[in-house]
């Protein structure tokens, strides 16, 4: 199977409880202030007089998937896509407590937990936090640049419910480049071989970039397969506001373009973004944005609306929910979603079932079987 009977199943049940029995607290609309101190903000565009956004099939029943915790945003690399160590740059030494952390883990009740940062192995309470997490029934993708994983992983237990996702943009010059440092790529494969000897699950991340040559992963993907890398993630890179630069990132057009095959790689290697969310980025459907089902919370609180798009923090994850102007996001409604097709944004609908098939039930039970 794509993914433990365990997560398939919990996820599933989950999904389904919430779409017939949202969380009422969830779904109001509320105004309010907000801290909206970061730098890099854009207020979202104007709809224009007398327009009106067409309502989100999901806006009044809406719920989290995944959790993007980030308990630091310090970084031992600097990554050219990455834009956390640039919109963060007041407040990149402090670090979330423990307690913090999973008391957003409780308040969000997602069962994916997606420990990011920076890089979360320079957070100091790592290992307390992942079994923590584990304690509660969670499942974890811990993603790092794969640089202290020979180091540490055997401070951690293996668990069907962990994954180490190791973050790899191509093979070993390509990489290096992306994230500004040779070495970078040998280190993070002596990490996954070490991690798989443990009896670790590893997943791999890659973005892609306008110059990402789809040969280039189709050989990388091989090449982790002869190391035992259980999964992949896959997604296009997106100019957002603290790493804008269009000569890198790609316009909707760009990534159907790219991604025209993208078939062929997902039948050969065990890629774990749903089929649905593949055929959206090939052009075979569209999906609207759903960021509320990738939440995220960091040293500033509950990031508002998004993942790469901060508009502003909120104290808790129901003002997130509640006063966050969901309508006012996504492509048709603000300039800078426009050409936006990142899994965060859009996984979640897939999930949701939005914009469904007749034949996507089938689709996805085959994927997850196989």
């Amino acid at each position: 199977m794509r993914f433990p009977l365990s997560m398939t199943a919990g996820i599933a049940g989950y999904i389904a409880k919430n779409k017939w029995r949202p969380r009422p607290e969830w779904q109001k609309d509320r105004s309010g202030e907000s801290n909206n101190s970061n730098p890099f903000r854009i207020l979202h565009g104007a709809l224009g007089e007398g327009k009106k956004s067409t309502p989100h099939p999901m806006i009044n029943r809406r719920f989290p998937i995944v959790l993007m915790l980030e308990p630091l945003h310090a970084c031992n690399l600097t990554c050219t896509g990455c834009g956390r160590i640039r919109e963060y740059e007041s407040t990149i030494t402090e670090q979330l407590s423990l307690e913090q952390c999973l008391n957003a883990v409780d308040e969000c009740g997602a069962p994916v937990v997606a420990i990011a940062g920076g890089e979360p192995f320079l957070y100091r309470d790592i290992v307390a936090l992942v079994n923590a997490v584990l304690g509660r029934g969670k499942h974890i993708y811990l993603c790092t640049n794969g640089m202290f994983l020979r180091k540490r992983a055997r401070e951690f237990t293996p668990s069907p419910r962990l994954y180490f996702n190791v973050h790899l943009d191509g093979l070993e010059k390509s990489h290096d480049l992306a994230v500004e440092r040779e070495g970078v790529f040998a280190e993070a494969i002596a990490g996954i071989r070490h991690a798989k000897e443990l009896g670790f699950k590893i997943s791999t991340n890659t973005t892609v970039y306008k110059e990402t040559d789809m040969k280039e992963i189709w050989a990388l993907f091989e090449m982790l397969e002869k190391l035992g890398v259980d999964s992949h993630q896959i997604a296009p890179a997106y100019g957002y506001a603290a790493v804008n630069d269009r000569e890198i990132f790609m316009t909707r057009d760009d990534i159907r373009e790219k991604f025209a095959e993208i078939d062929k790689l997902s039948e050969r290697f065990p890629i774990n973004n749903s089929p649905l969310y593949l055929d959206f980025l090939k052009g075979g459907r569209e999906l609207p944005c759903t960021a509320w089902g990738n939440p995220t919370y960091n040293t500033s609180g509950w990031k508002g609306p998004c993942y790469l798009i901060t508009d502003a923090h909120y104290k808790s994850f129901e003002e997130l929910m509640t006063r966050t102007p969901w309508e006012h996001y996504g492509p048709g409604n603000d300039p800078r979603c426009e050409h936006c097709m990142v899994h965060c944004g859009f996984e979640a609908s897939a999930a949701f079932g939005i914009n469904s098939k007749p034949m996507d039930t089938l689709k996805l039970l085959k994927w997850a079987l196989k």
